[in-house]
């Protein structure tokens, strides 16, 4: 990976959802404006905010696929990542471990 790039592997697939009520959510189901979950997989020697294994928050809207051995991961600079969820975040008394 190169400068502020961030290689990361999205959380479930974009298909059929399932609402908290049970409700089936079909994939054609126009949605609002949705920010999803993802795993970091690789960085860039210029990014600081994230490390490997973190759990970061991104606009789908904003990204760029790509496929490597048979897997989907999407490339990210790092000045598109809305929030960053770690354990190592969570050390501080009173801390969600969740960095916005």
């Amino acid at each position: 990976m190169l400068h502020d790039r961030v290689l990361v592997r999205a959380d479930g697939a974009e298909g059929e959802r399932r609402s908290s009520g049970g409700i089936l959510i079909p994939a054609t189901a126009q949605m609002s404006h949705r920010l999803a979950w993802a795993q970091v997989v690789a960085i860039g020697q210029n990014v600081r905010t994230v490390e490997i294994g973190d759990r970061v928050l991104y606009d789908p809207d904003d990204r760029a696929e790509i496929e490597v051995r048979g897997v989907d991961y999407v490339l990210l600079r790092e000045r598109d990542i809305h929030a960053v969820a770690a354990e190592r975040l969570g050390d501080s008394s009173g801390a969600t471990g969740l960095y916005l």
